[in-house]
């Protein structure tokens, strides 16, 4: 079995996949499936999640779909329009029992998108589902499990290298891998700096977040193996797809 860490979403993903968005796509993810989201829609821009949610009638009135709530970001900051912004905290303090959450963020969002291009499995991972997306990934895979950092705008992110090598620890712990460079590095990072608030903490992004009066989401998405949610693709078909161009569906794993 290999296992590949991409720094970056670079794409041909043959077999098993798991996104990395630490701060904050992934994390936030988990929470809304914890609080009771029946499914979560990924779209590749802000406006596709907007058309989901709200339709325009043949007297130009908007038509909003109560079974879809928002969220998202750019810049860190909630965008205009969404129900919600990126934030596992806020998310952690809702119900979302019957509704279904489509998002859109700067990083993860698109890293889902190259993922599920070629990738046969789908998952969604962070520092707070480790252990149970590590297990259901060994589960699923058949030659290949790549951990692919969504990074922060384009540039590779500490604290997503930092999460890929406990993914990695984790699947190592679990059998034999032929391990590429990506997964040396970010098991070297993650020995280098055991702590995992000080990786959140001290990346450029988990500075911008404290700037910005988000530092509760970093500490959130710190904690380790605290839940066995694993949000996962779900393969489109035609009744799944219906309403739902470009999307990608998730449901807890």
């Amino acid at each position: 079995m290999k296992l590949r860490v991409d720094l970056l979403p670079y794409g041909g993903y043959s077999d098993t996949v798991l996104v990395v968005d630490i701060l904050r796509a992934t994390t936030t993810a988990v929470a809304y499936l914890e609080r009771g989201a029946a499914a979560l829609l990924l779209t590749s821009t802000p406006e596709a999640a907007l058309s989901l949610r709200d339709t325009v009638g043949a007297a130009g009135e908007v038509r909003r779909n109560e079974r879809y709530l928002l969220g998202g970001e750019r810049g860190g900051l909630p965008m205009p329009g969404f129900d919600f912004g990126n934030s596992p905290v806020e998310a952690s303090g809702q119900n979302f029992t019957g509704r279904e959450v489509v998002m859109n963020t700067t990083n993860g969002t698109a890293a889902a998108h190259i993922a599920a291009q070629t990738g046969k499995h789908v998952l969604l991972a962070s520092l707070i589902n480790a252990h149970a997306a590590a297990r259901r990934a060994r589960a699923l895979a058949v030659e290949e499990i790549a951990i692919v950092c969504s990074g922060t705008d384009q540039h590779v992110s500490l604290e997503d290298v930092y999460a890929a090598g406990v993914l990695a620890e984790y699947l190592l712990a679990m059998g034999e891998f032929t391990v590429d460079d990506g997964a040396r590095i970010a098991l070297t990072i993650r020995r280098n700096l055991g702590n995992p608030l000080e990786a959140l903490s001290s990346s450029s992004h988990g500075v911008t977040l404290e700037r910005l009066g988000l530092g509760e989401d970093v500490r959130w998405a710190a904690r380790i193996s605290e839940s066995t949610v694993v949000p996962t693709l779900v393969v489109p078909t035609l009744d799944t797809q219906a309403g739902l161009p470009g999307a990608l569906r998730f449901i807890a794993g």
